[in-house]
């Protein structure tokens, strides 16, 4: 399912998906000593380590002929890794997880081939997230809380595990759907809802766009959530899940 979406809607999406250092700043923190990573639903390659010997796994062709890192890229699904048993120092999975087909296999295999540990960078739907799901499009918590497991889920299955807040920059680099918090104009773009998956399993958009767009022009938006303009991060529910895998 993966594949077929994002050979649709990949086009492009590196240009819309490019890596926030301040992210990469704690999935790199996360990743410790590890020397070599395989990168699951690498997508085009954002937040793969540079100075370390990385192996990507994609399904999907147009994101692979996106990537810009040196490194091999294999076409493959997360719950079915061609690889032997603690191939690799650490497993890597950046916002990934929810288009797996299987995400407890998809986790198995991180730790079968990982040798140290296992991370996870993702969206937790137990948080409450922010102002667009709750006042705009509704719909998105509805099409995302059935393929997104908890991150609390996530650790115990891998445990011993640590979950780690990951606040968002308020010019955040990245295009996912937390990093415009503080930049509402951005949602009428198409370009920006195009990279961001959720968008376009959508039935009505146009809709919530209609109230934000009156909103963002009566001044609306700014009166409800102008403390928000101060701030430089800000929580909206993304994690990391770090799991030690030495045995």
């Amino acid at each position: 399912m993966a594949q077929t979406l994002y050979d649709r809607i990949g086009v492009g999406y590196s240009f819309r998906r490019r890596p926030d250092p301040r992210i990469a700043g704690h999935i790199l923190a996360a990743l410790g000593p590890a020397r070599t990573v395989v990168n699951i639903g690498a997508g085009t390659g954002s937040y793969e380590p540079v100075d370390r010997s990385v192996v990507a796994v994609e399904p999907s062709a147009e994101m692979v002929r996106q990537r810009k890192q040196g490194g091999p890229a294999v076409r493959a699904s997360a719950d079915r890794l061609p690889f032997p048993g603690r191939s690799f120092d650490a497993a890597l999975a950046v916002l990934t997880i929810h288009h797996w087909p299987d995400w407890r296999q998809g986790l198995a295999e991180m730790r079968r081939v990982a040798r140290e540990r296992v991370v996870i960078f993702t969206k937790d739907p137990a948080h409450a997230g922010f102002w667009l799901t709750q006042e705009y499009f509704p719909e998105m918590i509805e099409i995302d809380r059935p393929i997104f497991p908890a991150a609390d889920e996530i650790a115990r299955f891998l445990g011993p595990a640590e979950v780690r807040a990951v606040p968002v920059p308020a010019d955040c680099w990245d295009g996912f759907t937390g990093s415009y918090w503080r930049r509402p104009e951005a949602f009428l773009d198409a370009g920006v809802r195009g990279a961001i998956s959720t968008f376009t399993k959508m039935k009505n958009v146009e809709s919530g766009l209609e109230r934000l767009r009156a909103d963002l022009a009566s001044g609306a938006w700014k009166r409800r959530h102008e403390p928000l303009l101060s701030l430089a991060v800000l929580d909206v529910g993304y994690r990391l899940i770090v799991a030690s895998n030495a045995r």
